[in-house]
């Protein structure tokens, strides 16, 4: 069937001009597209004995009547007999153009081949007594169409070669169907499963079925935006109740719209924003599906609505995810106090999980605003965040189900808009569409375009490459050009990867638009989007990978330069440049530079949001760079530290431990000694983290260090030595030397200040803040020391929270309780708005501190109790070793030994031997509770221990808190002298310190022994 070069019509063989629209139909060589196609292999069987038992002329004819039958079968579906091989036949369903039920009609053609078989056998028997058996396999898959040099059509790929293993393992009579083919025609078929097969030249085995028979009707998918919304009264309902709540409630509600593609998920989101025009502000935006998407790019299109780029700029500059949250969602809650104000956020099955922390973070703490969150989703995000909206009061879910069949014909005279259809096509729509939106749409659009509707589509795959196939030339090249550019593409930039470098006219892309492929964007001049993913899918499918190549490596070119903001773009395309080369076997010179251009791309990207403190995005990009160097590459090993540090940060420690090792191994065989030194200075961090109580301690670590900082001094990295130093100093801390802690954690501090590591900078200052509290420093001094640090935080809010707390201890110290309490009000409400939760906890653990300091036990309990259980949820053994005997010390004030008792075996259990202040505090409790109950001399040996461990430390606090409690518990071994004698001990040390509180609760406890 010559197919129009002009407007896509297929003409019968006959004719010379096209019965559409006149054009000549001139042969023209076909170009190389990659196709999903199904192909079938029928071969004869015993053609050998027929040979040999009957004349040469008498074989010839009765295979000639064989093959011009099948052929006429074959044809008669729609199949291009391919070729001739001896006696089989290759047959193609797809070429030279798809249909949306070629597997159908493949699987059909196969049984009439059969019953046409037994027709001939019974004329073959009765005029020469011979009759033939075949067998046929069929089988779909994507294959490189177009022709040879010869000029010869040819379909190559290994759905070809499948086709003809499944045939030949079939017995005579017999149809035997690949697994694909089975699920684009499901619903048209009978089949029976068969015992997975091991075909030659496949490494694993195949799975198979018999076909039995095809049956009428098959399930479609499609989908217009612009159609009315019919049938989903109820659903709107549901969203505009979420939304009167949210605006009298004035709180935010996040609804999640989940269904299949084509369901109606976006059109019910339109028709609410059209009904809530005029009484709310109603801003969308979509994730983009590049594997990995942009994180925050769907904020840059409800950002660009609303017309507040440059608060988006300033939001994304934020340090860290936490600040960047803070910021967007307290522009969002402006907007929302003084207008209802609905987000929706379009496909995010899509979206990176920083993006969904972002929502649910919107969702937990926007306040005072009348806000809805809208996402739209397919089911597989929950496949990924199985707990999305889970045990949230003001989060609901919606599925969509499909349209009642009045339902759907109501939708189908909408879209006719008042012409005509006949009854038979309007009942075969209604069949193959079942209620899902878009299958109606698209099955109404191939009927008004072609004038048919028999052509049933199996899969939305189908149909969408099924209407693609079918546009002129000229427009598929275009389609098949934007689809690389990604969802929303450029004018302009279709012209950079045009042939002849000319930007398409105006009436190509208003006819794409007119046939529903393309959209103009709402909010971007001289923009367009694909009507919807899955076309966009399909005609970059169609595009023969070395070809990819190429518009992806001009894309990127076009998109050089242009802004920072562009690096994962430009790496992304310069990344699947290289790859389509690479499964070409090509990894030549220019296979080399791709891979190296895309990792610099991709890696300045990656860093760019480690530094950020998007952990999730850093890993992925990080990760994708270093896949594309060698493996000794020093641009790939400078990359490996900081990829290690960002897979420890996201938890998936195993391969952060990989590629540490990877760095230090390789590091140190390239010679590049910084490299090695950080990644082993990291490594063996991670290790005494994972693997606290085995074979790696401090030591280790402490040793990394040592020999790292030379090394990092000498080659002048800063950053490096920033992280080194910040690491040595709480180690340092750790173990108990609070002072030298606090000198190398200032130097950390200042080494990243020079380097511009503002993360390590806050890291360092954080433990300064710690390490000033529990050592030596003297209160007051202490107090100077933290207003210093808060005068240096300026706008980070999550130092801010550690000057707080630090604050609040340290005037519970000079028993200020008033100021300590509203300090931790405030330290905790910020951590709240920033969603940290950890911090959060921490707050809460100096706040059951302070209590304690203010002798109310039972205040210190209600703070302590849920911070220990958070710490236990989240699997967090070194704040649990602290907390635990903290919580199990104001139980023991309460008179609850029993309840104590356990609480210091967590402790001791989640404790790592160099944790002094760990050990110091599950020993003294439990010394208090042993001696209670009358077991006096384990009480004292354990009391004992920990005095000696904190005599080694300079944490005066606690040492003056371990010889009180040894005198506690030497007083109630009758030995009233050594008790007098400790608690003068601890009078002095709490005076060192100058913590009054503690001093006046000594007094109230050892009234006759105080001086």
């Amino acid at each position: 069937m010559p197919t129009c070069s002009n407007c896509g019509h297929e003409n019968t063989q006959e004719m010379r001009f096209c019965g559409r629209c006149g054009t000549a139909l001139v042969p023209a060589r076909a170009r190389e597209v990659r196709k999903t196609v199904t192909v079938l292999f029928a071969d004869v069987m015993g053609s050998t004995a027929l040979g040999e038992r009957h004349d040469p002329e008498l074989v010839r004819q009765v295979m000639s009547r064989y093959f011009e039958e099948m052929k006429d079968v074959l044809e008669h579906h729609g199949g291009t007999v391919e070729k001739f091989v001896g006696d089989a036949i290759m047959t193609v369903f797809g070429i030279p153009i798809l249909h949306e039920d070629d597997a159908r009609r493949a699987l059909h053609a196969a049984l009439q081949m059969r019953e046409q078989l037994a027709t001939l056998n019974r004329e073959l028997e009765r005029d020469f007594g011979i009759r033939l058996e075949a067998r046929i396999g069929v089988n779909t898959g994507e294959v490189l169409t177009g022709e040879t040099t010869t000029g010869e059509r040819l379909a190559t790929g290994d759905a070809v070669n499948v086709a003809a293993r499944l045939e030949q393992a079939a017995a005579p009579d017999d149809i035997l169907v690949g697994d694909q083919t089975v699920k684009l025609a499901s619903a048209a078929i009978e089949v029976e499963p068969i015992e997975p097969l091991f075909l030659k030249g496949k490494d694993e085995s195949v799975a198979a079925y018999r076909l039995l028979r095809v049956v009428e009707g098959a399930p479609a998918f499609a989908r217009r935006l612009d159609a009315p919304l019919i049938g989903r009264h109820e659903e709107l309902a549901f969203v505009r109740n979420a939304f009167d709540r949210a605006v009298s409630e004035r709180r935010c509600r996040l609804v999640t719209v989940f269904g299949p593609p084509g369901i109606g998920k976006s059109r019910l989101a339109r028709q609410l924003a059209e009904e809530l025009s005029q009484s709310a502000v109603v801003l969308s935006g979509e994730c983009l599906p590049y594997g990995e998407g942009i994180t925050y790019w769907p904020l840059r299109d409800i950002f660009l609505a609303a017309g507040a780029e440059r608060e988006l700029d300033v939001a994304l500059a934020a340090e860290g995810p936490e600040e960047i949250f803070w910021t967007v969602r307290k522009a969002l809650e402006r907007r929302g106090r003084e207008r209802p104000l609905v987000l929706v956020v379009e496909d995010i099955h899509w979206a990176e999980p920083t993006l969904l922390d972002l929502i649910e973070h919107l969702a937990d703490w926007t306040r005072e605003a009348q806000l809805l969150l809208l996402c739209l989703a397919r089911p597989e995000l929950l496949d990924e965040r199985p707990t999305w909206g889970a045990g949230r009061a003001n989060a609901e879910t919606l599925t969509l189900e499909p349209l009642a069949k009045s339902e759907a014909e109501e939708l189908i005279e909408s879209l006719l808009g008042g012409s005509q259809l006949e009854d038979e096509a309007r009942a075969r729509i209604q069949d193959v569409a079942e209620g899902n939106p878009l299958f109606v749409e698209q099955l109404l659009a191939m009927v008004t375009e072609e004038g048919e509707a028999d052509r049933v589509p199996s899969t939305i795959h189908a149909l969408l490459a099924a209407r693609l196939d079918a546009l002129p030339e000229k427009e598929q090249d275009l389609l098949e050009r934007a689809s690389v550019i990604g969802f929303d593409f450029e004018w302009e930039a279709l012209g950079e990867l045009a042939p002849d470098r000319r930007r398409p006219g105006g009436a190509q892309l208003a006819a794409l638009v007119r046939k529903e492929m393309i959209r103009p964007h709402e909010a971007i001049e001289d923009t367009f989007r694909f009507r919807h993913m899955l076309i966009r899918d399909v005609a970059y499918e169609r595009i023969p990978k070395r070809l990819r190549s190429d518009l992806h490596e001009r894309y990127a070119r076009w998109l050089n330069g242009r802004a920072e903001q562009f690096d994962e773009m430009v790496g992304y395309h310069l990344e699947q440049a290289y790859r389509c080369v690479a499964d070409l076997g090509s990894l030549g010179d220019r296979a080399r530079a791709l891979a190296r251009q895309a990792a610099e791309r991709l890696a300045a990207s990656g860093q760019r949001s480690y530094m950020l403190g998007d952990m999730p995005a850093a890993a992925n990009l990080l990760e994708r760079a270093a896949a594309l160097l060698p493996t000794v590459d020093r641009r790939r090993l400078d990359l490996l530290p900081s990829l290690g540090r960002a897979l420890r940060e996201t938890g998936h420690m195993q391969r952060a431990i990989s590629v540490l090792s990877d760095a230090v191994q390789n590091g140190h065989l390239a010679g590049a000694r910084g490299v090695a030194a950080d990644a082993a200075v990291t490594l063996s961090s991670l290790r005494l983290h994972t693997s606290p109580h085995e074979s790696v301690g401090q030591a280790e670590v402490i040793r990394e260090v040592e020999n790292a900082i030379p090394v990092f001094k000498e080659l002048r990295d800063h950053a490096a030595l920033a992280r080194a130093l910040s690491m040595s100093g709480m180690l340092r801390f750790w173990r108990g030397e609070a002072k030298p802690a606090i000198k190398e954690l200032q130097t950390a501090a200042r080494y990243a200040h020079e380097a511009g590591d503002r993360a390590q900078e806050v890291e360092a200052l954080q433990g300064v803040l710690i390490a000033t509290l529990r050592g030596p420093t003297p209160t007051n001094e202490a107090l100077e020391r933290v207003e210093e640090i808060r005068a240096a935080a300026g706008t980070n809010r999550t130092l801010q929270v550690s000057v707080w707390r630090t604050s609040a201890q340290l005037e519970a110290m000079r028993a200020r309780f008033d100021v300590a309490r509203g300090l931790v009000t405030r330290a905790r409400g910020l951590a709240e708005e920033l969603g940290l939760e950890v911090l959060g906890w921490r707050v809460a653990q100096q706040a059951g501190e302070i209590e304690m300091l203010a002798g109310d036990a039972v205040a210190a309990e209600r703070e302590l109790s849920p911070a220990r259980d958070a710490f236990e949820r989240i699997g967090e053994r070194g704040y649990l070793a602290t907390i635990a005997p903290m919580l199990a010390d104001a139980l023991l004030d309460q008179g609850r030994d029993e309840e104590a008792m356990p609480l210091t075996e967590v402790g001791k259990r989640s404790a790592v031997p160099e944790d002094a202040d760990a050990q110091i505090r599950w020993r003294l409790v439990r010394a208090k509770a042993l001696a209670r109950r009358g077991e006096i001399e384990e009480g004292r040996r354990l009391a004992r221990d920990a005095t000696a461990i904190a005599a080694r430390t300079d944490y005066l606090n606690l040492r003056a808190q371990a010889v009180a409690d040894l005198a506690e518990v030497l007083s109630l071994a009758d030995r009233p002298e050594e008790s007098a004698a400790l608690v003068q001990e601890a009078i002095r040390l709490y005076e060192r310190k100058g913590n009054l509180a503690a001093l006046a609760r000594l007094a109230r406890t050892w009234a006759d022994d105080v001086e």
